[in-house]
């Protein structure tokens, strides 16, 4: 036997009408009610480990609240999925087509705005953020980063000194790392300190990091960059002023191919404003 044809329906539903049908207070609040739960369980969660840096615990308020956002975005997509699966399901027996229903002007404006406006909150307080870490303070210190396959090598302004494989700062002072790549794309990431940057050729780039916890950790390269990327590790040592001081005057000057920056701002080593950041130490 065949199916007999279903009727079009006699009443097209307009923009007012399918969004009167709607119940956006009952939305919203489960929406809000999803978002608590999901933060509740996520945000104890210590993701990045142990602070080292005056930076952490700024990068771990930002990543605390995207996962708010993200919850609250999550929840408001489960809980739109969820009624239209409930309500606008067919019936048993149903094999009709469904009825033309007309695009809803405000539910496009709201799906569109309420991300964008996500989007741009989290792009500023990113930005705000970012930019509180990157201030330069008064008599911070220079270092030069130098990344290759698979090694990190470092060079200290104002005499210059150059140290392999081994990175010493001191506690509580801000530090300006310029990285060089000389071969291909690294990236420079202290997981403690949060801060990552990538070591590109042909350019110099900059990341400022201000350690304030004493101890030993590990520089990590989270750039794939050949066959022995994951054993491009250098060992960072965080200690008092006057243990780096001492570490850095038993360093030897660096090779010729490490020398011509030795990190200052304005620029190459043994400059006036080299000389002047390290005379700080």
């Amino acid at each position: 036997m065949s199916t007999p044809e279903r009727q079009a329906p006699d009443v097209v539903h307009d923009d007012e009408r399918l969004t009167q049908r709607l119940p956006v207070a009952k939305m919203f609040a489960a929406t809000l009610a999803g978002t608590a739960v999901i933060s509740a369980v996520m945000l104890p969660i210590h993701w990045n480990g142990v602070e080292g840096s005056t930076a952490a615990s700024k990068i771990d308020t930002l990543l605390d609240v995207m996962i708010v956002l993200s919850s609250f975005v999550f929840s408001l997509v489960i809980v739109m999925l969820g009624y239209a699966l409930l309500n606008f399901r067919a019936k048993p027996g149903d094999e009709g087509d469904g009825e033309p229903i007309h695009g809803n002007t405000r539910l496009e404006v709201a799906w569109t705005l309420i991300p964008t406006v996500i989007v741009l909150f989290g792009a500023g307080y990113s930005w705000a953020t970012l930019n509180s870490i990157e201030k330069r303070h008064p008599g911070h210190m220079n270092v030069n980063v130098y990344s290759q396959q698979y090694a990190w090598n470092f060079t200290y302004p104002g005499p210059d000194r150059f140290s392999r494989g081994v990175l010493h700062v001191p506690v509580d002072r801000q530090v300006v790392f310029s990285m060089h790549a000389l071969d291909v794309i690294h990236s420079f990431w202290v997981p403690e300190w949060r801060i990552k940057k990538d070591n590109v050729p042909g350019i110099t780039t900059q990341a400022v990091v201000t350690p304030d916890r004493i101890g030993t950790y590990s520089l990590i390269c989270t750039e794939l960059c050949g066959f022995g990327h994951s054993t491009m590790r250098a060992t960072v040592v965080v200690e008092s002023r006057q243990d780096f001081q001492k570490w850095l005057s038993a360093l030897p000057k660096p090779p010729p191919e490490y020398t011509g920056n030795g990190g200052s701002d304005t620029g190459p080593s043994g400059g006036p404003e080299s000389a002047a950041a390290q005379a700080g130490a």
